[in-house]
């Protein structure tokens, strides 16, 4: 009979191996192991018999309950879009005012508009609306060619400078590189400009400077800009008096668009989104600027 080889520190047996002076301790399984291990195998054979589970030639086994996952996914896509078509005919037959009046439907608008925002716009604007560097912030509720509902509908139907036929179509002509003004006309209308929403930059030294450009803004400008700089919404001319700048309202940047000009361009959706969908993000939009504090 073997004499059995305990090991000194713990006193259990060794199971006789050994690597490198290491002797391998014969330790039993410890019982909660055990007994995870039982329920498992017990709870995977009990799955087996209730629930649909193993694969046959053109068929599998059903279980016992009968449970068909295919069958209740087809039965919440029904439901929804039942759902979806309740509310979905209600935005495509009521107007912007009876929709914004239905809280029930506004919530619908905010909820299907944030995702539609976050699939088509959010690319250019941000996820926020916020805008970023030469994109407009559509929170701050100031507009190129209107913040009516209706009005910004309109604008994502048709684009700006895009293929549409009946686009709408703006460019600030490059009044420096098409040598229609000067350098210092160009500083000097950038200089007055600038002056129109930070009239604190006026001052006694460049005075005549801002005068010269107020001059220049009068005969080449104002068309579109109007005299008080106050912009034009028919032709997408921007309001030059506040502090909302689309591609920035320092001096160097005005000089800059000044004499490059400048060309915006904002795809038709009309293609790729659904009348229901143009109605339903130009609500959403228009929020945006309307819950802005």
């Amino acid at each position: 009979m073997a004499v059995e080889e305990r090991d000194p520190v713990s006193g259990r047996p060794t199971t006789g191996h050994e690597w490198n002076g290491i002797k391998e301790l014969d330790t039993p399984v410890p019982r909660g192991v055990l007994m995870f291990i039982i329920v498992t195998h017990v709870w995977a054979l009990l799955w087996w018999i209730l629930m649909p589970t193993w694969p046959m030639v053109t068929t599998y086994t059903k279980g016992i309950l009968g449970i068909d996952q295919r069958q209740s996914v087809e039965q919440d896509l029904t439901a929804a879009q039942a759902e979806r078509a309740a509310w979905m005919k209600a935005i495509e037959t009521e107007s912007f005012e009876q929709i914004q009046s239905n809280e029930d439907l506004m919530r619908v608008v905010r909820s299907t508009g944030r995702q539609l925002f976050g699939d088509n716009c959010a690319a250019c604007h941000g996820a926020d609306g916020k805008g970023r560097a030469n994109y407009p912030d559509l929170t701050d509720d100031d507009w190129l060619w209107g913040g009516e509902v209706e009005q910004i509908a309109e604008t994502m139907r048709l684009g700006i400078n895009s293929r549409h036929q009946n686009t709408r179509v703006a460019q600030m002509p490059a009044f420096g590189r098409d040598a229609i003004l000067d350098r210092t006309q160009v500083a000097n209308v950038a200089t007055f400009v600038q002056s129109l929403s930070n009239p604190s930059v006026t001052t006694p030294e460049n005075g005549p400077q801002v005068q010269a450009g107020r001059e220049i803004f009068l005969t080449t400008c104002a068309a579109c800009h109007g005299e008080d700089g106050k912009g034009n919404r028919e032709v997408g001319a921007p309001n030059l008096t506040d502090q909302y700048w689309v591609y920035g309202g320092d001096l160097q940047t005005l000089i800059n668009t000044i004499h490059g000009g400048r060309q915006g361009h904002m795809p038709t959706w009309d293609e790729r989104l659904t009348p229901a969908e143009i109605k339903i993000l130009a609500l959403y939009v228009n929020s945006l600027a309307a819950a802005k504090p």
